[in-house]
């Protein structure tokens, strides 16, 4: 029986089984569950950091939805939150990279 400690997508028990193997799950509670996905934040960007592939930024995306969620923020409230900060500060359109100030 090989042991692990990592948030799972909610099909992953059923895909495990279709396999035919077993697998034992537990429900975590909101505060255990956003301490897990923050972890999984992590590991995600270190994902798609090494791999550059795009897929692994919808699995950063899921992962942030997810957050969010537990978090009492719609989507849409989210991107609200992210126009303005875009509208105030600007994006990465430019592309600069600050290099000093005085």
């Amino acid at each position: 029986m090989k042991q692990y400690d990592k948030l799972v997508r909610d099909r992953i028990p059923e895909i495990i089984e279709k396999d035919g193997r077993t697998c034992k799950t537990i429900v975590l509670s909101d505060e255990e569950c956003l301490e897990y996905l923050n972890k999984k934040l992590l590991e995600e960007t270190n994902e798609y950091l090494e791999s550059k592939q795009v897929e692994e930024l919808a699995d950063l995306e899921e992962v942030l939805r997810a957050i969010l969620k537990l978090r009492g923020v719609n989507y849409e409230d989210f991107e609200k939150i992210r126009n303005d900060k875009a509208e105030k500060r600007g994006a990465f359109d430019k592309k600069l990279l600050l290099k000093e100030t005085d």
